[in-house]
């Protein structure tokens, strides 16, 4: 048996000799190849399919509300304007004083000039008086309050952290046992080839 170290020699012989049987002439050696195929097992390993870590959950803050009472204004004195208080008084007043004077008139148809006399004549008229003058007054205001809603926080953020240990598996992994490989056998063929 020629092995792979001769193959290549082998070859040149065969396309040597292929050529000259084409050519008429006569084979004095053949040879065939004979492959021999890679042979292959599967082995089994562990392996590391995630490292692990951590993992950081967050839980956040949470807040509520309260109601309160409180000032809104401080209590406080003001001072407002009492205005007069008036009253309406009626007098009798002399408006005229009466007494002598001339005017003309038609007396039988004639116009005259004559003296005449005039009682005095009185009017009532009104006056306002002020009872009471106008004043400052005190007041007190007292504290004004109001219902407030306070925000508080109930829950502080809360950070937790996990901790995710390695993950291992099986793989199955196809190694070489061993290479294929060709090799040259010498043949006999009858009326062709002679050993």
């Amino acid at each position: 048996m020629i092995r792979k170290s001769s193959a290549s020699l082998a070859a040149v012989a065969m396309l040597a000799t292929v050529s000259e049987t084409a050519a008429g002439g006569r084979a004095l050696e053949c040879y065939e190849p004979i492959h021999r195929p890679a042979l292959y097992d599967t082995v089994y390993e562990d392996v590391m399919l995630s490292p692990g870590g951590q993992v950081v959950d967050y839980d956040a803050p949470i807040y509520g509300t309260y109601q309160g009472v409180e000032q809104i204004a401080p209590p406080r004195v003001t001072y407002e304007t009492v205005p007069a208080a008036t009253r309406t008084v009626y007098h009798t007043v002399k408006v005229d004083d009466g007494g002598y004077t001339w005017e003309w008139r038609v007396i039988h148809g004639r116009k005259v000039l004559c003296k005449i006399w005039r009682k005095a004549r009185y009017a009532r008229v009104a006056e306002t008086v002020v009872v009471r003058p106008e004043r400052a007054r005190r007041v007190v205001v007292p504290a004004e309050y109001e219902s407030v809603a306070h925000e508080v926080l109930v829950r502080p953020e809360q950070v937790r952290v996990r901790e995710i240990p390695p993950s291992y598996g099986t793989v199955a992994r196809r190694v070489v046992v061993r290479e294929g490989s060709t090799s040259w056998r010498r043949v006999h063929i009858p009326r062709h080839c002679q050993d």
